[in-house]
């Protein structure tokens, strides 16, 4: 582009190609300026890559292109996309334990496995909104379906959200004895099952930020043998029923969701809970986490990220008494869960990019959603540190009320459609050590 004797430029076209599926309006409301609008000569070019890393953490496209023509002053700016496949029938075949390594610890691991069909349809009505079904069997039964909506009208700003859920299991998890899940499973019926339904408004500025408000109303049933070994897992008898109201809210400045290497992520959620069997107390609970993300120069990045959970109530059942080894732990304490109302943890690391492989054609296959696979592999240094806040300890679990701490390396292949796989080795501070396979980002 070349404009050099005006300073500001007048925005006279703004053109998008390749959206076969996906409606103009998805793509014209994450941009920040319109048709008319005036920019700045010296400044063009960051904004408009700006713009093309929104439309790109869509998450809809596997690339996003961005050419700008000026002509006596106007400019004509064109974002060319190559549109994914949005229609994802995936086979359920997975271990009915937290992670691997629980899975491996069970002695009739093989009988728990779940199988299934996971349906997920994106960009619906090329709108980008999301039908999500499950159809679980085997060891755990799910039956799921899910809508969400980021965003109606011309701006779309706000957007909705449903869902139901029934699920029940043979086994489950009903107390922690030396920091590790004890099971109880059975042959006739099922110890657990669990029911909700929710309904949620979305107040959405752009793909970066984000803001939700859910309530949920939930009706749990435990057997009599969980009650029997664990009279305190729900509080008061084998049932219970609640409402749920939880607000959100996400800023994702990262320059990629899937790995990313330089930005910042923060997010604050506040829930209530409110119980409708007597006897239960309400439960306040805050969270927040913050990451950034900093280029150190050629192939080296770091990152960092704290995340902390403060949890309010006169008494808490076990099934609430969560903080780490469950959705958050510190790596290498995979083995373990730590129960708590309280919990903080710190990660970051050292990331270098080991080899960029590029895009390879598979021969044989047309359309261009699936022929160019993306093949880009980091080495990763990192240590963590948390710690979880527990009142009253029982006498068998130790990890709580202490520092736990770990590092290690890791392997990192990030490919097409948003896939990470993670090969980690790490070593806690008690001296154990092990090798992790995960498959998202770690922080």
């Amino acid at each position: 582009m070349q404009c050099p004797e005006y300073t500001t430029l007048q925005v006279a076209n703004i053109l998008f190609v390749g959206n076969k599926i996906t409606k103009e309006t998805v793509l014209r409301a994450e941009l920040d300026f319109r048709e008319g609008d005036t920019l700045s000569a010296t400044t063009l070019g960051k904004r408009l890559e700006a713009n093309r890393r929104r439309l790109f953490n869509l998450q809809l496209f596997h690339q996003v292109l961005v050419q700008a023509v000026c002509r006596n002053g106007e400019l004509t700016v064109l974002y060319s996309v190559q549109e994914r496949w949005y229609l994802f029938p995936v086979p359920i075949f997975s271990l009915a334990d937290r992670n691997f390594r629980s899975w491996l610890d069970r002695p009739d691991r093989w009988q728990r496995v779940d199988y299934g069909l996971h349906l997920v349809r994106r960009n619906f009505r090329g709108r980008n909104e999301q039908l999500l079904g499950n159809l679980q069997l085997g060891f755990n039964r799910k039956y799921e379906l899910f809508y969400e909506a980021p965003g109606y009208g011309r701006r779309r700003r706000i957007g909705f959200g449903a869902g139901f859920s029934y699920y029940r299991s043979r086994a489950l998890d009903y107390a922690t004895v030396q920091d590790k899940l004890v099971n109880l499973r059975q042959e006739e019926g099922f110890p657990i099952e669990r029911q909700y339904g929710s309904l949620g408004l979305r107040w959405r500025r752009t793909v970066q930020h984000l803001t939700a408000l859910d309530v949920a109303y939930h009706r749990e049933r435990i057997s009599d043998s969980v009650l029997y070994y664990n009279p305190r897992y729900y509080l008061h008898g084998p049932r219970r029923e609640y409402v749920e109201v939880s607000l959100t809210s996400t800023l994702n400045q990262r320059n990629t969701f899937a790995y990313p290497l330089t930005g910042q992520y923060a997010q604050v959620g506040l829930s209530y809970r409110t119980f409708l069997t007597g006897g239960t107390p309400d439960i306040l609970t805050l969270r927040g986490r913050y990451a950034r993300y900093i280029a150190l120069g050629g192939p080296f990045y770091y990152s960092v990220g704290a995340q902390a959970q403060v949890r309010l109530a006169r008494a808490v059942s076990y099934a609430d008494n969560r903080a780490l080894g469950y959705e958050t732990l510190v790596r290498g304490y995979d083995a373990y869960v730590i129960d708590g109302r309280h919990f903080g943890l710190l990660q970051q690391g050292v990331t270098y990019q080991l080899l960029d492989v590029g895009r390879l054609r598979i021969q044989g296959l047309r359309t261009a959603k699936f022929n160019t696979i993306p093949l880009v592999f980091y080495l990763n240094t990192f240590a963590d540190i948390g710690y979880v806040r527990q009142p009253t300890l029982w006498p068998t679990n130790r990890l709580a009320n202490r520092l736990l701490a770990s590092s290690g390396v890791a392997l990192h292949l990030v490919t097409y459609y948003d896939w990470v796989f993670t090969l980690e080795y790490a070593r806690t501070r008690e001296q154990q050590g092990g090798f992790f396979f995960r498959t998202q980002f770690p922080i």
